[in-house]
């Protein structure tokens, strides 16, 4: 059967002037629905704006910025623009730091949100005959339910495996006929080296062609040494629970950035410290906006996640803009003796090298020299026991790190399987220990 290469051709493809004038009649509506919030009546009182003031999608910028403490703050439903009664269903964070951040959802929240994600698995070729997997955590995480309700509304076969068990993941993968898996990087890593160890072979034995990556941030060199493995092609995801979840924005089989659907969003990149927007093309924190929602709308809500617009059009013909790939969080930068550091560029260096796996931990302590950072990396089953080949392998890392990161740090080889691994949780990537002194 032939299927058309856009799940909404008229939405997916109309023009930017189309496009533009459908946002900005959308910000108009969602500013003046934002007015039955208190939260929201009493930064407009103290900005000295109404609704009125929103004339041209320019004046997104005289809207107030939302933060997720304003949603701790607020807890649990501060932020809610229509009753509980009208409301479906709720996800939260888990709370860890404080208050939990809550999104309310009413019943046409969530058949967008459905709608958006199903945009999104078949512009990566997802078909109605296809058999997708799920191995998030369902539950109060969003990309459980998220991806579940967009591939059934693919009209895919659906696996809800949920997170962890990776001898029943592979079990499923194989006797399911999978042929969509949706992981974050570590664990579809993690479940290559149980395919290994278990003697599968994931070409050979099981129908894999498609992967969705997202949650944590991956380098394009995780990327390609996933798809080598798995023999898949890997699409990037993203997704921001206070926005919806999964299908925030999403690759196309280009690969070149992530389509970011701006019938939902309204999407400014700006410098996180003077808050004013950045040049197209520069890094800069993520503002969002939606533009579709009922139960819970935010306005400029500050993602911390940094990324920048990529230039032109896209070969697929869709014309929302791209985000390039993330390259973290403003507040996941390590600062250690002046320099700025994203876990992601050490990624970067580490997966470049054959005879690494891809779990490593960074370290950061406090000794008498200062702050120094130390980073274990485990080896790979490619390398064989040789002290000397261990010895010139160690310098060359630790010279390439130094021309990436501008500091030395400490390195350490160890066995595989020395560091911890979790079926079930983003990787743990970056210990701060300095906090403590």
């Amino acid at each position: 059967m032939s299927y058309s290469p856009y799940f909404n051709p008229d939405l997916e493809t109309m023009s930017r002037a189309e496009l533009e004038a459908l946002q900005l009649e959308r910000l108009q509506k969602t500013v003046r629905h934002c007015m039955n919030a208190e939260f929201y009546r009493k930064k407009f009182a103290e900005l000295g704006i109404t609704p009125d003031d929103i004339k041209t999608l320019d004046d997104v910028r005289r809207l107030p910025f939302t933060t997720k403490d304003d949603l701790r703050e607020n807890y649990p439903f501060g932020l809610a623009c229509v009753p509980l009664r009208d409301c479906t269903r709720l996800h939260s964070s888990s709370g860890t730091t404080g208050n939990p951040t809550v999104v309310l959802h009413t019943q046409k929240d969530l058949d967008e949100w459905a709608t958006a994600v199903a945009r999104c698995l078949w512009m990566v070729g997802s078909r109605p005959d296809d058999v997708f997997q799920n191995s998030a955590g369902y539950g109060m995480f969003t990309a459980g339910l998220g991806f579940q309700y967009g591939a059934e509304k693919v009209g895919m076969l659906t696996v809800p495996a949920a997170a962890g068990n990776t001898l029943r993941q592979i079990k499923f993968i194989k006797d399911f006929g999978t042929s969509v898996l949706h992981a974050i990087p570590s664990y579809a890593s993690r479940i290559y080296e149980v395919m290994k160890e278990q003697g599968v072979d994931p070409r050979r034995d099981t129908k894999l062609r498609v992967l969705c990556i997202g949650a944590e941030p991956h380098s394009e060199e995780q990327r390609q040494r996933i798809e080598q493995n798995l023999g898949v092609k890997a699409y990037n995801s993203y997704g921001i629970s206070e926005m919806m979840g999964p299908g925030v924005a999403f690759e196309c089989q280009e690969q070149n950035g992530l389509h970011i659907w701006e019938d939902y969003f309204i999407v400014e990149i700006i410098d996180p410290v003077t808050l004013e927007p950045v040049p197209d093309g520069e890094l800069g924190e993520l503002v969002i906006t939606t533009i579709n929602r009922e139960a819970m709308p935010l306005l400029r809500y500050r993602t911390r996640d940094l990324t920048r617009f990529l230039p032109g059009e896209c070969p697929c013909g869709r014309h929302h803009r791209r985000l390039a790939r993330l390259q973290g969080r403003s507040d996941d930068m390590i600062i250690l003796k002046g320099v700025n550091i994203f876990p992601i560029q050490i990624e970067k260096i580490l997966l470049k090298f054959k005879e690494l796996s891809t779990d490593y931990l960074i370290t950061l302590e406090t000794k008498d020299e200062g702050d120094v950072m130390t980073i274990e990396v485990e080896l790979s089953q490619l390398f064989t026991d040789d002290y000397t080949q261990l010895k010139t392998l160690e310098r060359e890392i630790t010279r390439q790190l130094k021309d990436e990161i501008l500091i030395t740090p400490r390195l350490r080889l160890v066995t595989k399987g020395t560091l911890a691994v979790s079926d079930e949780k983003k990787a743990v990537r970056v210990k701060d220990l300095r906090k403590l002194f």
